[in-house]
C-alpha cells in the first residue's frame, strides 16, 4: 500500500508558524514563563550569526531546534546558556533576566550538555555526576546526604548505577552519553539545554538516549531544549520544533503542524515527500535524491522484472 502523503492547511501552517505567543503558556502560578530570547544578537569574531532573534520555549515540554549545518542552532543554545555574549537583546528564565543572575543559581536552574563534552582521565562515574552538585553545595564544597541522594538517583535514572565506580574512559559512547546526561540530571535544573546529544551514536543508542529524556520531562516535569540534525527524531520526540535557517526562526510549533514539503524544502533546500509515521503518527521526512525519483532498474527488482518477463 503506498504510504499517504501528509498535507498541512495553509492556515493551519500560519497558525503554528506564528505560534510563538501562543504555545508557550503565559506567566502564572501553575505555567511558569520559561526560556526566552527577547530580541537576541549574537555572533563571532565581528560577524552577525543570529540578529534580533525572540523565542518563547514552552515550559514543561520537549523542545527541538533543527536547522542545516551553520544556520545557527548551536550559537543560539549557547546563548539561551550564557555560555556566549550577547551582542543585543537579553534571555530571560521564568521572565528574570539570565544575564543578571548570579551563575550558581542560574546552574541551579538551568543545566547544560555541550556538543563535545571531554572527562578528565581517569575520572570515575560517581565522581563526575558527582559535579553536577556543585550549584547546590556551600563556598567548600561540601557534600550533604541530599548530594549523594541526587547523585545516586541521576545514576539509577540513567541506568549507569552499576558503572558507579567505572573510569569513563573504559565507556562505550553511548554509556558516556548517558554519565554525562546523569551529572545533568544531578543537578535537578528545571531545563535542560542539550547541543546535538545523538552525535557519534548508532541509531539503539540515539533512542536509548531520546528515550531516556522524555522519561525525564514526563515524570519530572523537566523542560527539555535540544539540538537535533535528524529531522524525523525531532519529529518523533519533540512537543515543540523550532525550524531554523540563516540565523533566523523561520517556523515554529508541534512538528505536525510546522513540516511540510515547503518548509523542509525552504530551510534545507530539500525535496522531500511528508508522510504519516506508521509508528508515531506524526510526520515522517522522505528525502528524495537524484536517483530516487523513479523505481530501481539494478540489483534484485531488475532481476525479478527480467524472470517475470
Amino acid at each position: 500500500m503506498t504510504p499517504r502523503a501528509r498535507t498541512v492547511d495553509p492556515a493551519t501552517r500560519s497558525e503554528a508558524v506564528s505560534l510563538e505567543a501562543s504555545a508557550a503558556p503565559g506567566p502564572s502560578a501553575d505555567h511558569p514563563v520559561g526560556l526566552a530570547a527577547e530580541g537576541v544578537s549574537l555572533g563571532y569574531d565581528g560577524r552577525r550569526i543570529i540578529d534580533d532573534l525572540s523565542l518563547r520555549l514552552p515550559a514543561g515540554r520537549i523542545t527541538a531546534i533543527v536547522g542545516p549545518n551553520a544556520c545557527g542552532k548551536s550559537t543560539l543554545l549557547r546563548g539561551l546558556a550564557r555560555l556566549h555574549p550577547l551582542e543585543g537583546g537579553r534571555v530571560t528564565l521564568d521572565g528574570q533576566d539570565v544575564g543578571r543572575m548570579p551563575r550558581r543559581e542560574l546552574a541551579r536552574r538551568l543545566g547544560v550538555l555541550p556538543q563535545s563534552s571531554v572527562a578528565p582521565d581517569g575520572v570515575r562515574v560517581a565522581d563526575l555526576v558527582g559535579r553536577g552538585r556543585y550549584p547546590h553545595q556551600g563556598w567548600f564544597g561540601r557534600h550533604s546526604s541530599g548530594d549523594d541522594r541526587a547523585v545516586a538517583e541521576a545514576l539509577e535514572a540513567t541506568g549507569m548505577a552499576e558503572l558507579a565506580d567505572r573510569p569513563i574512559d573504559e565507556l562505550s559512547g553511548g554509556q558516556r552519553q548517558r554519565v554525562w546526561i546523569a551529572m545533568v540530571l544531578a543537578q535537578q535544573p528545571e531545563v535542560m539545554l542539550l547541543d546535538e546529544p545523538t552525535t557519534y551514536l548508532d541509531l539503539a543508542h540515539q533512542l536509548e538516549l531520546l528515550d531516556l529524556l522524555t522519561a525525564l520531562n514526563r515524570e519530572r516535569g523537566t523542560t527539555i531544549v535540544m539540538v537535533l540534525h535528524e529531522l524525523n527524531l525531532a519529529a518523533r520526540y519533540a512537543d515543540h520544533l523550532v525550524v531554523m535557517s540563516g540565523g533566523r526562526v523561520v517556523a515554529e510549533g508541534e512538528p505536525a503542524r510546522v513540516l511540510d514539503r515547503d518548509t523542509v524544502h525552504g530551510a534545507f533546500g530539500l525535496s522531500a515527500e511528508v508522510i504519516d509515521d506508521p509508528v508515531s503518527g506524526g510526520p515522517l521526512i522522505v528525502p528524495i535524491g537524484r536517483f530516487h525519483s523513479a523505481p530501481p532498474v539494478t540489483g534484485r527488482n531488475a532481476g525479478s522484472e527480467s524472470v517475470a518477463s
